[in-house]
């Protein structure tokens, strides 16, 4: 298959997959893609700096060879809280037995275990539990000090080295970023990534802390996979410029049956919002070692699509299993088969955005309408900082829409967002120039209609970020020339090849 220009997906949800070791050649990197993925996660819990820059350096490459902006998101680690060593590498706990964490580094045996984490200690009470490599066998403490706990296994299990300790119902007092994460962060940064994950965010102070640095460079998306950040949901939410409900941890943490209660109430958070959100994790789990997925997964990933999320992503499925194009092509085919069902519509606009008195959300509200009243085939919106199409895509329309852009690394992140075919573009500089090019870029990507009008929308002045105001309704051709008193002809040849001054994509994502 060969990727043109104009490709379109032909769906609005977006598939973010994994890169790993199923997936870092360059030849299944393009065949992911072609498959359906529209952004790849560059998992920096695993790998080397060097496995994600030939990683990256093969998408940048995959780009410019298709001329299709491709989001790339870089995910931090965070802090992993694990266990020390063992003298016989691994003990086996019974249920109801005695078992003692401490700070003491020396080998552990059946009845004690280093726990090499101070923080541990500062934050836990009697009556909590800690969960041991990811809630197999889960301790309850009895008591506890500064440097010690006392606890009885409630579940009996095998311990081993390094396993990984959770500490639900705590809020640690540590950074959501490590010495690892600052290194990695510095990395990805200079390589030029779009979004920026962050894990283990328990507050808005994390991601404070975490947007200073980043300053604007990449977009900061925080993962919800401590139950202590529900309690600070709607700020995490105004804090970050996307969500990730990653479920995963949050089940560890969490009774399995509420894990889908919070992720109704993430996704509808983040709708009302206005902020991407992102649904991850086991979402085909089956496929790391089948090819097709069971009957539940498939449900799994269409409850996500019929909520109206931006993205549902694929993580060992894609990296590390065996199945990773068959994945991608699954997820694909999954989400057109719900985008079909009109019942999807429906659900999805159950929830809206909540709207200010502005005339950015007045014009895209409108939008809306217009398609209701109106066959409009297409929405183009024109955006300097991706705020004006985010705000198109947020309404949810009818209509698909296509994002222009001067700004290469705009285009790359609102791949990531539902419903937009992101284009990097020139500027323009008057309403005539602005119309022209909406004409010509909906002509050359495949969304053009004879006979049928596009929505455009903008600001003016012209280049200004947050300054939508304008919305105007685009008669392409023959209708277009009815009403401008021209021939067809004329309205064609002015509105073809050279009416869109549409950047070189190899120059673009060549610098």
């Amino acid at each position: 298959m060969n990727i043109r220009l104009n490709a379109r997906r032909g769906r609005n949800t977006k598939i973010l997959a994994t890169l790993g070791p199923a997936s870092s050649e360059r030849e299944k990197i393009r065949e992911l893609y072609e498959s359906g993925a529209d952004v790849f996660r560059l998992n920096f819990s695993h790998g080397t700096h060097d496995d994600h820059r030939k990683r990256y350096e093969a998408i940048r490459d995959l780009e410019r060879e298709t001329g299709r902006p491709i989001g790339i998101l870089l995910d931090l680690q965070g802090p992993k809280l694990r266990l020390g060593r063992f003298a016989a590498g691994k003990q086996q706990i019974e249920a109801g037995q005695a078992f003692r964490l401490d700070l003491d580094p020396s080998p552990g045996c059946s009845r004690r275990a280093p726990l090499l984490h101070p923080e541990i200690f500062s934050a836990i009470k009697p009556g909590h539990d800690l969960l041991i490599d990811d809630g197999k066998v889960r301790l309850r403490i009895v008591s506890c000090s500064h440097n010690f706990a006392e606890t009885i296994a409630i579940n009996g299990g095998m311990l081993s080295d390094r396993k990984g300790v959770n500490v639900p119902g705590s809020i640690l007092p540590l950074s959501a970023l490590t010495e690892k994460d600052r290194e990695d962060l510095s990395f990805g940064l200079e390589l030029g990534v779009d979004w920026i994950a962050l894990s283990f965010v328990q507050c808005p102070d994390d991601l404070i802390e975490l947007k200073s640095i980043v300053d604007g460079r990449a977009r900061v998306m925080a993962k919800l996979e401590k139950p202590s950040a529900i309690d600070f949901l709607d700020a995490i939410i105004e804090q970050a410029d996307g969500i990730m409900v990653a479920r995963g941890d949050l089940g560890v943490e969490l009774p399995a049956e509420q894990v889908p209660l919070l992720q109704k109430r993430i996704v509808r958070a983040c709708r009302e919002a206005g902020k991407p959100v992102v649904v991850a994790t086991q979402m085909l789990e089956s496929m790391i070692s089948s090819p097709t997925p069971t009957r539940a997964e498939a449900s799994d990933v269409a409850t996500a699509v019929y909520d109206g999320v931006d993205a549902v992503m694929l993580s060992a499925e894609s990296a590390s299993g065996s199945f990773p194009i068959e994945a991608v092509s699954m997820m694909d085919r999954i989400i057109k088969a719900v985008e079909s069902d009109p019942l999807q519509r429906k659900m999805m606009n159950a929830v809206s955005h909540r709207k200010t008195e502005s005339a950015t959300d007045a014009i895209c509200a409108a939008i809306r309408t217009v398609a209701d009243v109106l066959p409009v085939v297409a929405t183009v919106a024109y955006t300097s900082s991706g705020a004006t199409t985010l705000r198109v895509a947020h309404e949810r329309p009818r209509t698909p829409i296509l994002s222009l852009t001067p700004n290469v690394h705009v285009s790359r992140w609102l791949t990531l967002i539902w419903g937009i075919h992101s284009v990097c573009a020139s500027d323009v500089c008057n309403i005539e120039e602005m119309v022209d090019n909406a004409v010509s870029a909906a002509d050359l990507h495949g969304f053009s209609v004879p006979m049928l009008p596009l929505v455009v929308v903008a600001g003016t002045p012209f280049g200004v970020s947050g300054s939508t105001n304008l919305m105007r309704i685009v008669w392409p051709n023959s209708v277009a020339a009815n009403i401008a008193g021209v021939s067809a002809e004329e309205v064609h040849a002015k509105t073809s090849g050279q009416g869109l001054q549409m950047r070189d994509p190899y120059f673009e994502f060549a610098h």
